[in-house]
Protein backbone atom coordinates (compact mmCIF):
# COMPACT_ATOMS: atom_id res chain seq x y z
CA UNK A 1 0.00 0.00 0.00
CA UNK A 2 0.96 3.68 -0.74
CA UNK A 3 0.89 6.26 1.83
CA UNK A 4 -0.43 8.74 -0.99
CA UNK A 5 -3.31 6.40 -1.80
CA UNK A 6 -4.37 5.83 1.17
CA UNK A 7 -4.37 9.21 2.15
CA UNK A 8 -6.60 9.98 -0.76
CA UNK A 9 -8.73 7.17 0.25
CA UNK A 10 -9.61 8.59 3.52
CA UNK A 11 -10.05 12.25 2.39
CA UNK A 12 -12.94 11.06 -0.56
CA UNK A 13 -14.20 8.58 2.04
CA UNK A 14 -14.37 11.72 4.74
CA UNK A 15 -16.21 13.98 2.21
CA UNK A 16 -18.20 11.49 0.74
CA UNK A 17 -17.25 12.62 -3.43
CA UNK A 18 -14.66 12.47 -5.43
CA UNK A 19 -15.04 15.82 -6.28
CA UNK A 20 -14.81 17.56 -3.29
CA UNK A 21 -11.50 15.66 -2.27
CA UNK A 22 -9.67 16.69 -5.56
CA UNK A 23 -10.80 20.07 -4.45
CA UNK A 24 -9.00 19.97 -0.96
CA UNK A 25 -6.54 17.83 -2.51
CA UNK A 26 -5.48 20.05 -5.14
CA UNK A 27 -5.55 17.07 -7.86
CA UNK A 28 -6.83 16.16 -10.74
CA UNK A 29 -10.23 14.00 -10.28
CA UNK A 30 -9.23 11.70 -12.63
CA UNK A 31 -6.19 11.12 -11.24
CA UNK A 32 -7.42 10.78 -7.82
CA UNK A 33 -9.61 7.97 -9.15
CA UNK A 34 -7.07 6.01 -10.58
CA UNK A 35 -4.85 6.48 -7.20
CA UNK A 36 -8.07 4.69 -4.98
CA UNK A 37 -8.28 2.66 -7.75
CA UNK A 38 -5.01 1.23 -7.91
CA UNK A 39 -5.08 0.51 -4.25
CA UNK A 40 -8.58 -1.20 -4.33
CA UNK A 41 -6.71 -3.78 -7.01
CA UNK A 42 -3.90 -3.72 -4.64
CA UNK A 43 -6.00 -4.97 -1.40
CA UNK A 44 -8.26 -7.05 -4.18
CA UNK A 45 -11.08 -5.40 -2.06
CA UNK A 46 -14.05 -2.80 -2.95
CA UNK A 47 -13.88 0.05 -0.84
CA UNK A 48 -16.19 2.59 -2.30
CA UNK A 49 -19.42 2.14 -3.50
CA UNK A 50 -19.54 5.06 -6.49
CA UNK A 51 -23.43 6.40 -7.53
CA UNK A 52 -24.73 9.73 -8.81
CA UNK A 53 -24.53 11.67 -5.20
CA UNK A 54 -20.91 10.67 -4.67
CA UNK A 55 -19.68 7.70 -2.35
CA UNK A 56 -20.38 5.53 0.24
CA UNK A 57 -18.34 2.95 1.98
CA UNK A 58 -18.12 -0.75 1.71
CA UNK A 59 -17.64 -3.07 4.52
CA UNK A 60 -14.46 -3.50 3.81
CA UNK A 61 -13.91 0.47 2.98
CA UNK A 62 -15.43 1.17 6.46
CA UNK A 63 -12.85 -1.05 7.79
CA UNK A 64 -9.64 0.60 5.95
CA UNK A 65 -10.85 3.80 7.10
CA UNK A 66 -10.30 3.28 10.36
CA UNK A 67 -7.02 1.66 9.93
CA UNK A 68 -6.28 4.56 7.43
CA UNK A 69 -6.25 6.87 9.87
CA UNK A 70 -4.89 5.25 11.79
CA UNK A 71 -1.55 4.59 9.62
CA UNK A 72 -1.71 8.34 8.71
CA UNK A 73 -1.96 9.26 12.24
CA UNK A 74 1.16 6.88 13.41
CA UNK A 75 2.89 8.46 10.00
CA UNK A 76 2.57 11.94 11.56
CA UNK A 77 3.52 11.41 15.04
CA UNK A 78 6.79 9.86 13.12
CA UNK A 79 7.14 13.13 12.03
CA UNK A 80 6.78 14.96 14.98
CA UNK A 81 9.44 12.65 16.59
CA UNK A 82 12.24 13.51 14.69
CA UNK A 83 11.50 17.93 14.63
CA UNK A 84 11.25 17.15 18.48
CA UNK A 85 15.01 15.01 18.12
CA UNK A 86 16.17 18.71 16.83
CA UNK A 87 14.35 19.94 19.54
CA UNK A 88 10.96 21.79 17.74
CA UNK A 89 7.60 21.16 19.49
CA UNK A 90 5.52 21.17 16.15
CA UNK A 91 3.19 18.51 14.28
CA UNK A 92 -0.77 18.36 14.78
CA UNK A 93 -2.94 17.73 18.11
CA UNK A 94 -6.41 16.60 18.46
CA UNK A 95 -8.02 17.30 21.82
CA UNK A 96 -11.90 16.40 22.18
CA UNK A 97 -13.92 18.27 24.93
CA UNK A 98 -17.35 17.46 26.17
CA UNK A 99 -20.02 19.81 25.15
CA UNK A 100 -20.40 21.18 28.55
CA UNK A 101 -16.83 22.17 28.39
CA UNK A 102 -15.72 22.84 24.83
CA UNK A 103 -17.71 26.48 24.74
CA UNK A 104 -15.87 27.77 27.93
CA UNK A 105 -12.37 25.87 27.21
CA UNK A 106 -12.05 26.28 23.10
CA UNK A 107 -11.31 30.30 22.90
CA UNK A 108 -8.65 29.90 26.04
CA UNK A 109 -7.06 26.71 24.96
CA UNK A 110 -6.37 27.94 21.22
CA UNK A 111 -4.88 31.38 23.14
CA UNK A 112 -2.12 29.21 25.20
CA UNK A 113 -1.47 26.82 22.38
CA UNK A 114 -0.82 29.32 19.73
CA UNK A 115 1.05 31.47 22.43
CA UNK A 116 3.34 28.42 23.93
CA UNK A 117 3.49 26.23 20.52
CA UNK A 118 3.39 28.71 17.89
CA UNK A 119 5.04 26.12 15.33
CA UNK A 120 1.96 23.10 16.02
CA UNK A 121 -1.26 22.45 14.80
CA UNK A 122 -4.64 22.37 16.91
CA UNK A 123 -7.62 20.67 16.08
CA UNK A 124 -10.50 20.93 18.79
CA UNK A 125 -13.60 18.24 18.26
CA UNK A 126 -16.61 18.28 20.04
CA UNK A 127 -17.79 15.17 21.17
CA UNK A 128 -19.93 12.83 23.69
CA UNK A 129 -18.35 10.78 26.01
CA UNK A 130 -18.93 7.12 24.43
CA UNK A 131 -17.66 9.21 21.05
CA UNK A 132 -14.20 10.33 22.34
CA UNK A 133 -13.65 6.92 23.98
CA UNK A 134 -13.50 5.41 20.48
CA UNK A 135 -12.03 8.35 18.35
CA UNK A 136 -9.07 8.51 21.19
CA UNK A 137 -8.84 4.38 20.22
CA UNK A 138 -9.17 4.95 16.78
CA UNK A 139 -6.39 7.80 16.64
CA UNK A 140 -8.83 10.75 15.36
CA UNK A 141 -8.46 12.26 19.00
CA UNK A 142 -5.05 12.76 20.82
CA UNK A 143 -6.03 13.50 23.73
CA UNK A 144 -9.73 13.90 25.20
CA UNK A 145 -11.58 15.32 28.36
CA UNK A 146 -13.75 12.97 29.88
CA UNK A 147 -16.73 12.71 32.72
CA UNK A 148 -15.94 9.88 34.90
CA UNK A 149 -13.94 8.09 32.19
CA UNK A 150 -14.37 4.30 32.72
CA UNK A 151 -11.32 1.91 33.29
CA UNK A 152 -10.20 0.52 30.39
CA UNK A 153 -6.88 -0.98 29.09
CA UNK A 154 -7.12 0.14 26.04
CA UNK A 155 -6.94 4.27 27.70
CA UNK A 156 -4.57 5.76 30.33
CA UNK A 157 -6.40 8.11 32.77
CA UNK A 158 -5.39 11.21 34.99
CA UNK A 159 -7.73 12.61 36.99
CA UNK A 160 -7.17 15.67 37.97
CA UNK A 161 -10.45 17.74 39.38
CA UNK A 162 -13.90 17.36 40.16
CA UNK A 163 -17.23 19.47 39.08
CA UNK A 164 -20.01 19.99 41.29
CA UNK A 165 -23.34 19.73 39.58
CA UNK A 166 -26.20 21.85 39.83
CA UNK A 167 -30.02 21.33 39.30
CA UNK A 168 -30.73 24.49 36.92
CA UNK A 169 -34.22 26.21 36.66
CA UNK A 170 -36.09 28.90 35.07
CA UNK A 171 -36.28 32.00 37.15
CA UNK A 172 -39.77 32.72 38.65
CA UNK A 173 -40.31 35.35 36.66
CA UNK A 174 -39.59 33.80 33.01
CA UNK A 175 -40.82 30.58 34.28
CA UNK A 176 -43.95 28.74 32.36
CA UNK A 177 -45.17 25.59 33.91
CA UNK A 178 -42.95 24.49 37.03
CA UNK A 179 -43.65 25.52 40.42
CA UNK A 180 -42.32 28.25 41.93
CA UNK A 181 -38.42 27.86 43.54
CA UNK A 182 -36.33 29.51 45.92
CA UNK A 183 -32.08 29.08 45.85
CA UNK A 184 -32.42 26.93 48.54
CA UNK A 185 -30.53 24.02 47.92
CA UNK A 186 -32.00 20.70 46.14
CA UNK A 187 -32.35 17.47 47.70
CA UNK A 188 -32.35 14.32 45.39
CA UNK A 189 -36.01 12.86 47.09
CA UNK A 190 -37.04 15.76 45.22
CA UNK A 191 -35.85 15.46 42.31
CA UNK A 192 -36.56 12.57 41.70
CA UNK A 193 -40.11 13.84 41.14
CA UNK A 194 -39.04 16.70 38.67
CA UNK A 195 -39.23 16.49 34.91
CA UNK A 196 -35.64 16.26 33.97
CA UNK A 197 -34.27 17.10 30.47
CA UNK A 198 -31.59 15.36 30.37
CA UNK A 199 -28.58 13.60 27.46
CA UNK A 200 -28.89 9.95 26.32
CA UNK A 201 -27.39 7.34 27.92
CA UNK A 202 -24.35 6.54 28.58
CA UNK A 203 -23.60 10.01 29.17
CA UNK A 204 -21.55 10.67 32.04
CA UNK A 205 -23.47 13.93 33.61
CA UNK A 206 -26.79 11.85 33.64
CA UNK A 207 -25.64 8.47 34.84
CA UNK A 208 -24.06 10.75 37.98
CA UNK A 209 -27.34 11.54 38.73
CA UNK A 210 -29.19 8.18 37.94
CA UNK A 211 -26.39 6.27 39.92
CA UNK A 212 -26.91 8.46 43.46
CA UNK A 213 -30.79 8.54 42.96
CA UNK A 214 -29.96 4.50 42.72
CA UNK A 215 -28.00 4.74 45.97
CA UNK A 216 -31.05 5.81 47.55
CA UNK A 217 -33.78 3.46 46.14
CA UNK A 218 -35.13 6.32 43.50
CA UNK A 219 -34.94 7.34 39.76
CA UNK A 220 -34.80 9.77 37.78
CA UNK A 221 -38.25 10.92 36.32
CA UNK A 222 -36.95 11.90 32.23
CA UNK A 223 -39.14 14.48 30.56
CA UNK A 224 -36.98 14.27 27.55
CA UNK A 225 -33.89 13.17 26.38
CA UNK A 226 -31.67 15.80 24.32
CA UNK A 227 -27.94 15.39 23.60
CA UNK A 228 -27.21 19.46 23.46
CA UNK A 229 -26.73 21.68 26.13
CA UNK A 230 -28.14 25.17 24.33
CA UNK A 231 -31.16 23.10 23.48
CA UNK A 232 -31.27 21.49 27.27
CA UNK A 233 -30.92 24.96 28.60
CA UNK A 234 -33.37 26.34 26.01
CA UNK A 235 -36.13 23.93 27.27
CA UNK A 236 -35.36 24.78 30.48
CA UNK A 237 -36.35 28.41 30.04
CA UNK A 238 -39.30 27.55 28.77
CA UNK A 239 -40.53 25.33 31.93
CA UNK A 240 -40.62 22.18 30.96
CA UNK A 241 -38.32 20.70 33.42
CA UNK A 242 -35.10 21.03 35.05
CA UNK A 243 -31.75 19.84 33.77
CA UNK A 244 -28.29 18.97 36.21
CA UNK A 245 -25.14 20.81 35.20
CA UNK A 246 -22.44 21.94 35.82
CA UNK A 247 -22.15 25.69 36.43
CA UNK A 248 -19.99 26.83 34.44
CA UNK A 249 -21.94 25.32 31.41
CA UNK A 250 -25.12 27.62 32.53
CA UNK A 251 -22.69 30.39 33.27
CA UNK A 252 -21.34 30.37 29.22
CA UNK A 253 -25.12 30.66 28.01
CA UNK A 254 -27.12 33.38 25.86
CA UNK A 255 -28.86 34.26 28.59
CA UNK A 256 -27.14 33.07 32.01
CA UNK A 257 -29.42 35.93 33.96
CA UNK A 258 -32.50 33.39 32.92
CA UNK A 259 -31.74 30.21 35.45
CA UNK A 260 -31.76 29.35 38.68
CA UNK A 261 -28.60 26.98 39.39
CA UNK A 262 -29.22 24.69 42.78
CA UNK A 263 -26.32 22.87 44.77
CA UNK A 264 -27.79 19.23 45.73
CA UNK A 265 -27.27 19.12 49.14
CA UNK A 266 -26.30 16.82 51.20
CA UNK A 267 -25.65 14.21 48.88
CA UNK A 268 -23.63 16.32 46.45
CA UNK A 269 -23.37 15.44 42.96
CA UNK A 270 -20.12 15.36 41.57
CA UNK A 271 -18.60 14.64 38.38
CA UNK A 272 -14.58 13.52 38.24
CA UNK A 273 -12.83 15.20 35.22
CA UNK A 274 -9.89 13.20 33.33
CA UNK A 275 -7.22 13.79 31.04
CA UNK A 276 -7.87 11.08 28.65
CA UNK A 277 -4.91 9.36 25.94
CA UNK A 278 -4.63 6.47 24.15
CA UNK A 279 -2.60 3.79 25.48
CA UNK A 280 -1.55 2.17 22.46
CA UNK A 281 0.44 5.68 21.29
CA UNK A 282 2.57 7.39 22.42
CA UNK A 283 2.39 10.75 23.93
CA UNK A 284 4.73 13.01 22.46
CA UNK A 285 6.14 16.53 24.02
CA UNK A 286 3.66 18.26 21.76
CA UNK A 287 0.85 16.29 22.91
CA UNK A 288 2.27 16.49 26.51
CA UNK A 289 2.41 20.51 26.39
CA UNK A 290 -0.82 20.06 25.52
CA UNK A 291 -2.37 18.23 28.25
CA UNK A 292 -0.56 20.82 30.50
CA UNK A 293 -2.69 23.98 28.54
CA UNK A 294 -5.82 22.17 28.98
CA UNK A 295 -5.63 20.82 32.25
CA UNK A 296 -4.73 24.80 33.35
CA UNK A 297 -7.49 25.78 31.48
CA UNK A 298 -9.91 23.68 33.45
CA UNK A 299 -8.91 24.33 36.73
CA UNK A 300 -9.14 28.09 35.96
CA UNK A 301 -13.01 27.23 36.07
CA UNK A 302 -12.75 26.26 39.53
CA UNK A 303 -11.23 29.63 40.61
CA UNK A 304 -13.93 31.71 38.79
CA UNK A 305 -16.70 32.43 41.27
Amino acid sequence: MDLKQIEYFVRVAELGSFTRASVALSIAQPALSRQVRELEVDLRQHLLQRHGRGVTLTDAGKLMLEHGRGILHQVARAREDLDRARGALTGQVSVGLPPSLARVLTVQVCRAFRQHLPEATLSITEGLSAQMQDWLQTGRLDVALLYNAPVSSELSMDPFMEEELFVVSPRPDTRAGLGEDTERPARLEELARDPLIVPSRPNALRMVVERRMADLGLAPRIAMEIDGVPAILDLVSEGLGYAVLPRHAVLTATKPERYLLRPVHPARLVAEVSIVTSTRRITTATQQRTIELVKAAALSLQAKP
